[in-house]
């Protein structure tokens, strides 16, 4: 079933951090828009004209109906890519259409204690997701960025302690040194202390890094059942999303 369109106005654009832009949408098809209950909320924007529209996925930061505002975060790294540069340049008044939303993860309320894994691309949903926690929630929020430029207040109950890990570049131009297997925000995760109890567990990355090095530590080595995990990559190292989709359904069919 394909998901429902919604084309919406450019309001405004703040720069975060130097790698990191947020949209703002709005304007009259605000209402055309149905928000998802999930925190990692996304949508596919159309870039290009409609018969030739190229897709880009991204996370829904937030969406405020009382200022009828809709946020979206873009990473950018010059004029690599389709979606950064436009972040980076376009003005209020540009229209785009978004699809749908979709979505799949909220905190699990029953969860004992929470682990959030992720790089800058997981910033958006991890953001979102810890700000649905109760306040007396207890874990880890593990963001791997560039630099300290690259960091971000993230809203997090008192219980939930918040690392950042350097990986001494932005991730397009980043050494193989430290990236893939040898990211250094494997090493990071499989240095907590693993906390009692049953945790609710997000990581979402970098495809080498998430799918091949986090899941097996987190799914087998600890043991955390799949519905207690949310685990995916967002992006693969040097694969453009038309090419990281065709990887996933590779990787897919032969774990089928």
């Amino acid at each position: 079933m394909a998901k429902p369109t919604t084309t919406l106005t450019v309001l405004r654009t703040e720069q975060l951090t130097p790698h990191m832009v947020r949209v703002i949408l709005g304007g009259p098809g605000f209402d055309d828009f149905s928000p998802s209950q999930f925190s990692d909320s996304y949508v596919k924007l159309e870039f290009g004209t409609t018969d030739q529209a190229v897709l880009r996925t991204y996370t829904i930061r937030s969406y405020d109906p009382a200022a009828r505002e809709i946020a979206i975060d873009f990473v950018v790294h010059g004029d690599v890519g389709v979606a950064g540069p436009w972040a980076a340049s376009v003005k209020p008044g540009t229209s785009i259409t978004l699809r749908g939303p979709g979505g799949a993860y909220a905190p699990a309320e029953s969860a004992d204690w929470y682990l959030f894994v992720g790089d800058e691309t997981a910033v958006p949903a991890i953001s979102a997701s810890v700000q649905k926690l109760s306040g007396d929630a207890v874990g880890y929020v593990v963001i791997e960025v560039g630099g300290e430029e690259d960091e971000i207040a993230i809203d997090a109950p008192a219980g939930i302690a918040v690392s950042w890990i350097h990986r001494g570049a932005s991730a397009d131009i980043v050494g193989d040194e430290a990236a893939g297997d040898n990211a250094p925000l494997i090493a990071a995760v499989k240095a907590l202390d693993w906390l009692p109890g049953n945790p609710d567990v997000f990581v979402h990355g970098e495809a080498q890094a998430v799918m091949h090095n986090l899941r097996p530590y987190i799914r087998k080595e600890r043991s955390v059942p799949a519905s207690s995990a949310s685990i995916s990559g967002y992006w693969r190292r040097g694969r453009t999303e038309e090419g990281f989709r065709v990887w996933k359904s590779e990787l897919a069919a032969t774990e089928s």
